[in-house]
C-alpha cells in the first residue's frame, strides 16, 4: 500500500531509527555480540530484504522438494506469521485442514504442496523446532523467511529480489518495505531475482553489495482449481480466456494480477487487501458485487487466498483458485551451486 507523501514524511524518522536498529542487530552477530545457535542439520536459508511478494512460501517449497527427491526426511523451519499455532513437529500431510485460526496460510500451503514427506517446526523459536525435527531424525532444513533471522546459523542464505518491485527506492519501514538496508545483500550466499528472466538494472544494484551467484526464476501457473468456497461451480478448463475479477491479499498483488493476464484471462477488475488478510462474508459479497459490475463471469485469487477465505461461500459467481510454484531458468546450476556452498561452508566450520 503506497503512502500519501506527507504521512511518509511525518514517519520518515521512524524509519531512520528502525534502519538504525537493525543495521546494529547485524553488526553485533557478525562481530559476535550476539551468538547464533547452530543446529547439527544442514540448514537452507530462503528470505528476502522486503516486506513480503518475492515468490518466498513457493521457493521453500522447490527446494524442500529437491531434498525428498534425493532421499532426505525435510524439515521446515517457520515462524507462522499470524497464526496461532506453535507446534515442534506436524507432518504436512496432517495440515490439510485445519482450523482456520490455528496455522498461517504460509504454514498450510507448505502442507498443501509437500504432503508426508515432510515435517514442519512452526513458532518463533526455530533453533528449538529444529532440535525437535531432529530427534525424531531431521538432518535437511529449510529456514522460511530466515534472512533477518540471524538467531539461528545457516549453510546457505538465498535471498530473493522481485523484479517487479526489488528495492522500494531504498525505503525501510515503516514509510517503505525494505526490512534491511540494500547493503545487507552482503550476507547473500545466492541471489535469485524472481518473477523476470533477465533484470540488468537489479543486478546492478546487487552487484554494488554482493559478489554472490545470481539465478533467476518465475511464477509459473500449474493449475487452475474451482474453489470449495463456491455455490456456483464450474469446470476448471473453462477459465481460459474468460472475464475474471481477481482479487488476493498477498505481498505483491500487482505481480498477481499480471500473472492472471499472461495466463490468458481477461481481468475486468481487481482488488488488493493488506498481506494474510482473513476476510469476512461482507467483503465476499463487496467482490461479488464489484465483479458482476465490471461483467466478470467469475472471480479468482490465489491458493493462498483460499485458506484466509475460512468458511466464506460465493454465491452469485464461481471462484477460482491459482496454483503457483517457481520455475528457476537454470535449476540444474542453481541447486549444484547450493550444494557446493554448503560443502564448502561445513568444510570451514569443521577446521
Amino acid at each position: 500500500m503506497k503512502l500519501h507523501p506527507s504521512l511518509r514524511a511525518l514517519l520518515w524518522p521512524f524509519s531512520f531509527l528502525f534502519e538504525g536498529i537493525v543495521r546494529l542487530r547485524a553488526l553485533a552477530y557478525r562481530n559476535r555480540i550476539f551468538r547464533q545457535r547452530r543446529l547439527k542439520g544442514i540448514v537452507i536459508s530462503v528470505g528476502n530484504l522486503t516486506v513480503g511478494g518475492t515468490g518466498k512460501t513457493p521457493m521453500v517449497a522447490w527446494i524442500a522438494q529437491r531434498l525428498i527427491d534425493s532421499g532426505r526426511a525435510v524439515g521446515i523451519l517457520s515462524r507462522g506469521y499470524r497464526g496461532s499455532a506453535r507446534i515442534n513437529s506436524i507432518p504436512s500431510a496432517n495440515i490439510s485442514n485445519p482450523p482456520q485460526s490455528r496455522l498461517s496460510d504460509e504454514v498450510w500451503l507448505l502442507g498443501q504442496r509437500l504432503g508426508p514427506k515432510a515435517l514442519i517446526g512452526v513458532g518463533s523459536d526455530r533453533f528449538a523446532h529444529g532440535t525437535a525435527l531432529e530427534r525424531q531424525g531431521i538432518e535437511r532444513f529449510v529456514l522460511d523467511d530466515g534472512f533477518q533471522h540471524l538467531q539461528l546459523a545457516r549453510d546457505v542464505d538465498i535471498v530473493l529480489i522481485d523484479a517487479t518491485a526489488p528495492f522500494d527506492g531504498g525505503r525501510l519501514l515503516p514509510t517503505g518495505r525494505l526490512r534491511e538496508p540494500v547493503s545487507a545483500l552482503a550476507r547473500a550466499d545466492v541471489v535469485l531475482i524472481t518473477r523476470s528472466e533477465r533484470a540488468p538494472a537489479v543486478e546492478a544494484v546487487v552487484r554494488r553489495h554482493s559478489a554472490a551467484p545470481i539465478f533467476y526464476a518465475q511464477t509459473q501457473l500449474d493449475d487452475v482449481r474451482v474453489a470449495e468456497n463456491t455455490a456456483q461451480p464450474g469446470a476448471p478448463a473453462e477459465w481460459l480466456g474468460r472475464k475474471v475479477f481477481a482479487f488476493c491479499a498477498i505481498g505483491n498483488p500487482a505481480a498477481f494480477f499480471d500473472d492472471v493476464r499472461h495466463w490468458g484471462m481477461e481481468l475486468v477488475g481487481q482488488r488488493e487487501f493488506p498481506d494474510h488478510h482473513r476476510y469476512s462474508r461482507a467483503e465476499a459479497e463487496e467482490l461479488e458485487n464489484e465483479a458482476s459490475a465490471a461483467g466478470a463471469e467469475a472471480l479468482i485469487c490465489t491458493q493462498k487466498d483460499i485458506y484466509n477465505l475460512g468458511e466464506v461461500r460465493f454465491q452469485k459467481l464461481p471462484l477460482y483458485s491459482c496454483l503457483i510454484s517457481m520455475r528457476v531458468s537454470e535449476p540444474e546450476e542453481f541447486w549444484d551451486t547450493i550444494l557446493a556452498i554448503v560443502s564448502r561452508k561445513r568444510g570451514e566450520n569443521r577446521q
